[in-house]
């Protein structure tokens, strides 16, 4: 991926500056976010999006929340900490990193809480630009160890958008491929536009293409007779978040992709960090999905495409139970034919420490 997702420019006095990836692709654009109001309508409306970046996101928008702090002490610091990470919190509830960046930069503020004020700032300043620097560290391990399952040649199809600009900078799902690329192997995609916002033609045709993997865009309705024909050898995706049993949520469409897979025997692999298992969840069943604005199916580009009044469901997600995935690609490992206990084992420890 040739450009950063999203950044922090200027030390404390800042701001966090991303990719608006509503205008994409049409036109690459950086937007600056200078209050953390302005970093959850970034979210909210997906000028950010993807699991990890909403995370980043997340950790940078509390730093903008809380430098203006005029706290006397730690137990007041701590309620204006809380009631920014609070807001944060209501931009979207199904990506788990949104959560997990919040309570990471919750628990530095503790462990540092003997800091004097301004130390304490820079320190979460710190904090948040770590979460960043990792992700990047992170894709790059999910890619390596996420190659070798493509045979020398392969087609995959993915859905929706894991690459770049829902990461850092380089992807989970197309992270697998982009390394698989730099280690010679000449990789090539079928992308699914992903409707309702087209997700995958706007932005994941465009990084493939950035990258010079050779990319087919499809329509979303196409991708049985794909696999019926053989054009593809296997499937992956990202996940906004993985019960402890493997259901994983991801995009709307997801399951039925992975129903296709399973009737055509193609594989069907998630690609995810750690930090998208939420093992406080026994399975999919709990997983919160979010609903979103009807307008989303009822217009594109600011025209009707629906009746007006018609009736409307869009949720954001659904999920893919355990059964459906042959593996789920982590920078710790493959976790192959996922189940609690394999989870628990690899992420469980992962997560401990």
């Amino acid at each position: 991926m040739p450009v950063e997702t999203i950044r922090w420019l200027d030390g404390l006095d800042g701001a966090v500056e991303l990719i608006d990836q509503t205008l994409l692709p049409g036109q690459l654009k950086y937007v600056r976010c200078e209050t953390a109001d302005q970093v959850w309508e970034a979210i909210r409306v997906l000028r950010v999006r993807g699991a990890p970046a909403i995370g980043i996101a997340a950790a940078m928008g509390l730093v903008l929340g809380i430098r203006g702090s005029q706290a006397r002490d730690w137990d007041e610091f701590l309620r204006d900490l809380r009631q920014v990470k609070e807001h944060l919190a209501t931009s979207r509830p199904t990506a788990v990193n949104l959560f997990w960046a919040l309570d990471r930069m919750e628990r530095t503020a503790r462990e540092h809480s003997a800091l004097l004020l301004p130390d304490l700032k820079k320190r979460l300043l710190e904090e948040a630009v770590r979460i960043a620097e990792e992700d990047k560290e992170v894709c790059r391990r999910i890619g390596r160890n996420g190659a070798p399952l493509l045979g020398t040649g392969e087609t995959v199809l993915t859905h929706c958008n894991a690459g770049g600009l829902g990461t850092a900078d380089y992807g989970t799902a197309l992270g697998v491929l982009f390394a698989a690329k730099e280690q010679g192997n000449r990789v090539a995609a079928y992308v699914d536009e992903t409707r309702p916002l087209l997700q995958g033609a706007r932005l994941t045709a465009w990084e493939l293409q950035q990258a010079g993997i050779p990319v087919t865009l499809i329509c979303d309705n196409m991708a049985a007779q794909v696999m019926l024909e053989g054009r593809v050898n296997s499937v992956i995706v990202g996940a906004d978040r993985i019960a402890a049993n493997g259901d994983t949520a991801n995009k709307i469409g997801t399951y039925g992709l992975s129903v296709l897979a399973r009737e055509h025997r193609i594989p069907f692999y998630v690609a995810a960090p750690v930090s998208t298992f939420d093992l406080s969840l026994k399975d999919g069943s709990q997983i919160p999905i979010e609903q979103r604005d009807p307008e989303e199916v009822t217009r594109w580009g600011g025209l009707m495409i629906a009746p007006a009044g018609v009736a409307v469901y869009n949720p954001a997600f659904d999920v893919t139970p355990a059964r459906n995935i042959s593996a789920i690609i982590t920078e710790e490992g493959v976790i192959k034919r996922p189940d609690a206990r394999k989870i628990a084992r690899l992420v469980g420890k992962r997560k401990a420490d």
